[in-house]
């Protein structure tokens, strides 16, 4: 569940495809996001999860697998 709606949230910020992205896609390097982008998706992540990923963790995530790790540690 939350790799879905991360995946519509990186769609929508992005714009990319969604079959493009898997639990290793990383960010930057495979989706061409820039840091304002990443920011956008941590936004869209907390909005939509209701959880705040502290400005601490948030340079850590670099994977799409690395969100959805943090969101789960955030909703649990």
């Amino acid at each position: 569940m939350e790799f879905e709606k991360l995946r519509d949230i990186i769609v929508e910020v992005l714009g990319v495809n969604p079959d493009e992205i898997t639990m290793d896609t990383t960010f930057i390097d495979d989706l061409g996001a820039d840091s304002l982008d990443v920011y956008q998706i941590i936004m869209g992540l907390e909005e939509e999860f209701d959880i705040e990923i502290g400005d601490d963790v948030a340079p850590t995530i670099k994977t799409v697998g690395d969100a959805v790790e943090q969101i789960r540690k955030a909703i649990n």
